[in-house]
C-alpha cells in the first residue's frame, strides 16, 4: 500500500494548495453556517435545533463530496497523467484508496472546524455530546458514500464536468429511493426504501442522534460498492 500512501499525500497537498480546494472548502462551511441560521432559527428547542443543522449539512456535504471527488481521476483522464499510473507498478485498487482517502481526509478536516456550531447549540441548550457525535458520524458516513460515488462518475468520464453530472445524477437517483418505493407494494417497497441514501439511514437515524449498526453498514457497503466498480472500470481501461 506504499503507492496508495503516496498518492495520498500528493492528492492532500493538492487540496491545500489549490485555490479550488480552499475555495470549496470555505463555501462549504459558510453553507453549513447558513444552514444553521435558516433552519435551525425555526425552533427554539435544542434537540430540534440540532437535527435542523444537521439536516442542511447534510445537503452541503454531498455536495462537496462531488466536488471533491469528480475531479479525481477525470483530471488523470484528461491531463493523460493517467497513462503514468497504467503504466507503473501501481494496482488499480491503490489509486483508487489513496485519492478517497485523501477526499475524505478533507471532508473530516471540513467537518472537525465546523463542530463549534453544535457546541454553540450545546452551550445554550439541552443535547449531549453522543448527539452531536452521532449526526457528525452520520455526516462522514453520508459523505463517504458520496465520495466513492462521485470517484466512479470520475472513472467513466474525461472531462469533470461530465464526471460532475453523472455523480449528481446518481445521487439525486439514490435520495428519491425512498419516495419511488411509497408507490410499490411490499416487498419492494421496503427494498427501495432501505436502499435510500438519505431518508431511512440519515434522515430518520443519525440526524437525530440515534445510532443504528444498520444505517452504519449501510453506508459502508455503497462505500465499497462504488469503490469497488471505480477498480474494475479502471482495470478494463488499462487493458483496452
Amino acid at each position: 500500500m506504499r503507492a496508495a500512501a503516496i498518492i495520498f499525500r500528493r492528492e492532500m497537498a493538492t487540496y491545500r494548495q489549490s485555490l479550488v480546494g480552499r475555495i470549496a472548502g470555505a463555501l462549504a462551511l459558510l453553507l453549513m453556517g447558513v444552514a444553521f441560521q435558516v433552519f435551525g432559527s425555526k425552533t427554539q428547542l435544542s434537540g430540534e435545533m440540532l437535527s435542523q443543522f444537521f439536516w442542511g449539512s447534510s445537503g452541503v456535504v454531498m455536495g462537496l463530496a462531488i466536488l471533491l471527488s469528480v475531479r479525481l481521476l477525470a483530471e488523470e483522464q484528461q491531463s493523460g497523467s493517467i497513462l503514468l499510473l497504467n503504466t507503473s507498478p501501481v494496482r488499480e485498487s491503490e489509486i483508487v484508496l489513496g485519492k478517497f482517502f485523501s477526499a475524505a481526509t478533507y471532508l473530516a478536516i471540513l467537518l472537525a472546524v465546523s463542530v463549534y456550531i453544535p457546541l454553540l447549540i450545546k452551550s445554550e441548550g439541552k443535547i449531549t455530546g453522543s448527539q452531536i457525535f452521532v449526526g457528525y458520524l452520520g455526516l462522514m458516513l453520508l459523505g463517504s458514500a458520496t465520495l466513492a460515488i462521485g470517484i466512479f462518475a470520475s472513472t467513466l468520464a474525461r472531462q469533470q464536468i461530465v464526471a460532475a453530472v453523472i455523480g449528481a445524477t446518481i445521487v439525486v437517483l439514490m435520495l428519491l429511493l425512498y419516495q419511488f418505493s411509497r408507490k410499490l407494494d411490499p416487498p419492494m417497497r421496503d427494498i427501495l426504501a432501505e436502499l435510500d441514501l438519505w431518508w431511512i439511514h440519515f434522515q430518520q437515524g443519525f440526524m437525530k442522534g440515534v445510532f443504528n449498526l444498520k444505517d452504519a453498514v449501510y453506508y459502508v457497503a455503497v462505500t465499497y460498492f462504488f469503490l469497488l466498480c471505480s477498480v474494475k472500470t479502471l482495470e478494463m481501461k488499462r487493458w483496452q
